[in-house]
């Protein structure tokens, strides 16, 4: 499949960067088209322009973001990794979202400001892989998954409806040994193993 592989962290030497790797070179190696963003080294810059949100409900421009809107509607499959933060998305990633999942890119208004119209029929995966210092208990049993549930319901959903969507949350990453984390390592690489090819 073509996959965008997507990582949000600001630090090259990061789990996050370790975890990223290991997915890209397991889809190479089962054969996957890969494409790689790493938004904080890209300089990406995540806050919406005043021009931009003038035209969400005309005619989106997405000119300032024309290369990742290409990525977005080029892939079969998406591949996000990233920390969870205070329960959230990176301010990057979340910046990443609004300015590419765009109107007239990933979904359109209805006329009637009704439920969105989806637009990426060709997107079938999305793959969440995230860390988080938290328990897992605390994500699950409190917090009720907010990170899943807003990327597989609030952006995947009215977008992407008929794409599959998996995660991988990694808990209590504040302290690990070496072998935990090649631990994690070998669970992206089954679960990218585990995608489809073609």
């Amino acid at each position: 499949m073509k996959t965008l592989l997507v990582l949000a962290h600001p630090l090259p030497d990061s789990l996050n960067a370790a975890l990223a790797q290991a997915a890209e070179e397991e889809l190479r190696r089962c054969g996957h088209d890969v494409r790689r963003r790493d938004l904080y080294r890209d300089g990406f810059a995540p806050a919406l322009t005043a021009h931009e949100r003038q035209t969400q409900y005309t005619r989106f421009d997405a000119s300032a973001v024309s290369a990742e809107t290409e990525e977005l509607l080029w892939a079969d499959a998406i591949v996000l990794v990233f920390p969870t933060w205070w329960f959230g998305l990176p301010a990057i990633l979340k910046g990443w979202i609004d300015r590419v999942w765009a109107p007239g890119i990933a979904y359109d208004h209805a006329p009637d400001m009704g439920p969105l119209r989806p637009r990426l029929q060709g997107l079938r995966h999305m793959l969440v892989i995230t860390t988080l210092g938290s328990p897992w208990w605390v994500d699950w049993l409190i917090l009720n998954r907010p990170v899943t549930r807003v990327l597989k319901r609030a952006v995947l959903g009215p977008c992407a409806p008929g794409a599959r969507f998996s995660a991988l949350s990694f808990y209590g990453c504040e302290k690990l040994s070496p072998a935990r984390v090649d631990e994690m390592r070998a669970k992206v690489r089954a679960r990218i193993a585990a995608l489809p090819v073609g």
